[in-house]
């Protein structure tokens, strides 16, 4: 075993600091990633810095009506929390949806968001990864990639987001909170997870020294009526092999407002724009749905074993907008 220091910080700038003093310092939550990967050799880091007593653990309503979470609070307290379930439901069944329930009560929210593949060719030390060893190849197109990206995928790699939780804040517009040696920031969901291109191993836009505070989701009123639905090889703790956050609007008929997000066919959470735009303003109807869901999808790019997962998304968008769209007319 590499031996490695441990340090527990009480406060935001202390703990931004103590990790600025080594290049090979890591912030530890709840270790449910982190630690697996350093018992596989995937990462090892000469000193963790425990942020659990960090002063971000709270959910609170922000000005305007939205929400504030703290980047401590564990996966069960934010599933839990009445006015996740409240105004934006989606939210709590992805969490829910997420690991068993021992990792949920240990889970955070900042280490969820960071969270990395679980390509069995990344964390496999003996095989090449271009995410884990940049330059060496991406074994899984040829390989092992059944479970692997539609979406937004290279020929450097096709390895996928593990996150449910991500999924529904990226169909709610969340903005993730950081602090820097320099000050505080933030990055709305949509540009915090970059795009595979030619650097898989560069995963977020976070910079250099970044601790996660928090993620605020802005006012949605559209996600008070909203779904998360999981697809996987097992009704046990299992990835996802597709996944979607959506909330529906329809007045009258027609769709009003839409919000599509997927997961466990991209890199990060996929937005699915193209089918937002398809279906906003059109009958809500089976045809109609499936016709959006093509628009995203004639995107993808499938390799020899994981073209299934085309016609699994388009299913899951219709069976899911029919769903709360029934739900509403009720």
């Amino acid at each position: 075993m590499r031996e490695f220091g441990y340090e527990r910080v009480h406060d935001v700038s202390g703990a931004v600091a103590l990790l600025g003093t080594d290049p090979d310092a890591r912030f530890l939550g709840g270790g449910t990633n982190l630690v697996d990967l350093m018992k596989a050799g995937v990462e090892r880091p000469a000193l963790l810095i425990d942020v659990q007593e960090l002063p971000l653990g709270t959910v609170e309503f922000t000005p305007d009506g939205g929400l504030r979470i703290g980047a401590t609070v564990t996966n069960s307290d934010l599933a839990a929390h009445a006015e996740v379930r409240r105004h934006y439901p989606a939210l709590a069944q992805a969490l829910l949806a997420g690991a068993s329930g021992q990792l949920r009560n240990m889970a955070t929210v900042g280490g969820n968001l960071l969270q990395r593949t679980r390509c069995g060719y990344f964390s496999d030390l003996a095989k090449p990864c271009n995410k884990r060893a940049p330059g060496s190849g991406c074994p899984a197109i040829a390989g092992e990639h059944h479970n692997h990206a539609i979406l937004g995928a290279s020929e450097h790699c096709v390895a996928t987001h593990p996150s449910d939780m991500a999924v529904a804040l990226a169909a709610f517009d969340a903005v993730v909170s950081y602090e820097t040696a320099d000050g505080p920031g933030e990055l709305p969901i949509a540009d915090f997870y970059l795009p595979v291109g030619d650097t898989p191993h560069i995963e977020t836009a976070l910079p250099p020294g970044a601790l996660i505070t928090g993620v605020t989701l802005p006012p949605a009123p559209v996600a008070a009526h909203s779904r998360y639905r999981k697809v996987r090889e097992r009704a046990s703790y299992a990835f996802a092999v597709g996944s979607i956050a959506a909330a529906l609007d329809v007045r009258d008929g027609v769709v009003h407002e839409v919000r599509l997000a997927f997961g466990a066919v991209a890199s990060g959470p996929w937005r699915a724009r193209a089918a937002e735009r398809a279906l906003t303003g059109r009958p809500a109807s089976a045809e109609a749905y499936a016709a959006a869901a093509d628009a995203e999808l004639t995107a993808a790019e499938t390799l020899p074993d994981n073209g299934y997962k085309v016609t699994l998304m388009r299913n899951l968008v219709v069976a899911v907008l029919t769903e709360l769209a029934e739900e509403a007319a009720r």
